[in-house]
């Protein structure tokens, strides 16, 4: 299991990003218009710079729904190896068979 508070973290920073996300694509927009002048161009990167760290898409960790693992994890399933293990072991996902030889 995970720290708590470095789940609490991520799901704060999830919060942020989508909270800001509108405000962040549209500085971003007029940062990358070559047809605007530099000074506009200059202002909308220091209020992009302005904006919270947390609030980057780009600092979300994925992590497993069920123990908060960060890595080895399914995107698909939302879940990390091991707990897709323990699952799929108890015969809680359906489809899943582990296999043995």
């Amino acid at each position: 299991m995970a720290k708590k508070s470095m789940v609490e973290r991520d799901l704060k920073r999830r919060r942020m990003a989508k909270k800001f996300e509108s405000k962040r694509t549209r500085l971003k927009e007029m940062l990358y218009d070559k047809e605007k002048p530099a000074e506009d161009r200059f202002i909308a990167a220091l209020k992009l710079a302005e904006l919270p760290r947390n609030s980057s898409k780009t600092r979300i960790r994925n992590r497993c729904l069920v123990t908060g693992r960060p890595r080895g994890y399914y995107r698909k399933l939302k879940m990390s190896r091991i707990a897709l293990r323990q699952l799929g072991s108890a015969g809680l996902i359906p489809g899943l068979v582990k296999s043995s030889w």
